[in-house]
């Protein structure tokens, strides 16, 4: 009978193990899960950041009325801006970086370009799409 208690004790010792061993594992996996999660994330704050400083230096520029089509690049962030100049004497400024883009529309008033003051978009605000791209 001794001997009996002894194996069924060693049993529920062995399958506490493997329990705790299961479920250690799945705990580090979902760590992993989150610690990746959190990689994305601010790998994608970092690339927003990045793409409206760029916006706010295209916005302070001294851009032309000629040609239609303008564009500069940020060398030290690595960022691309486009102005371009719509009908109505509209204009639509691009800023991109890493796939992620924001738009700012404004005006030609007496020859000099103004921003809209409500800010950039994080979608296009033009029907055309290849107007909305950095040529």
């Amino acid at each position: 009978m001794n001997r009996q208690r002894g194996v069924s004790s060693l049993a529920m010792v062995l399958l506490l193990l493997v329990l705790g061993t299961l479920l250690l594992q799945g705990v580090s996996r979902q760590e992993a899960s989150f610690a990746s999660r959190v990689v994305t994330q601010s790998q994608a704050l970092q690339r927003q950041a990045k793409v409206q400083s760029a916006m706010e230096w295209g916005r302070m520029q001294p851009w032309g009325i000629q040609p239609a089509v303008q564009c500069r690049h940020d060398t030290t962030q690595d960022t691309a801006l486009c102005l371009r100049l719509l009908t109505n004497n509209y204009v639509l400024l691009i800023a991109h970086y890493e796939g992620v883009s924001l738009w700012r529309q404004g005006a030609v008033m007496d020859g000099n370009i103004a921003f809209s003051a409500h800010g950039w978009s994080d979608f296009c605000p033009l029907k055309e799409l290849a107007l909305c791209q950095i040529p």
